[in-house]
């Protein structure tokens, strides 16, 4: 892979390595302190932590050295990401950006470490299910 390709496939595994955590984390505080589903949680703990043992080696190294926050053009809020009017749309958004940003990994490591795939896969599908289990508990809880 050319050189500015690869810089440029590395912020994308290091944009979405964020978005997929930073998801994940909003939907563990949902399920600890609003729904107190401690297996979920728990589940999503594990999804969060699973996925930084995959992804933190030297490829993550390199993919921070490429960061640039001042001149990302995604940095600006939107009117849509604004619209958060309940814990359920606030979950749903964040689950999305998980499951989002776990596909996005998964593809991109076919390109410089496709040993870790089958891990990502297996996370997204974990995040699948946790999606359904939480979907479940947001109906009883409101």
């Amino acid at each position: 892979m050319k050189k500015d390709l690869q810089n440029g496939a590395l912020r994308v595994i290091d944009a979405n390595f964020n978005r997929a955590k930073e998801g994940l984390r909003v939907i563990e505080d949902i399920l600890r302190f609003i729904i107190t589903d401690e297996t979920s949680r728990k589940t999503a703990r594990h999804i969060r932590h699973k996925l930084t043992e995959i992804i933190a080696d030297r490829s993550l190294n390199h993919a921070i050295k490429e960061r640039d926050p001042l001149g990302d053009p995604g940095k600006k809020t939107d009117r849509l990401e604004m619209k958060r009017a309940s814990i359920s749309d606030l979950a749903y958004a964040n689950l999305q950006r998980a499951k989002e940003s776990l596909r996005v990994l998964e593809e991109f490591y076919k390109l410089i470490s496709p040993q870790k795939v089958a891990a990502l896969k297996r996370l997204r599908y974990r995040t699948y299910f946790l999606e359904k289990r939480m979907i479940l508990c947001l109906k009883k809880v409101f």
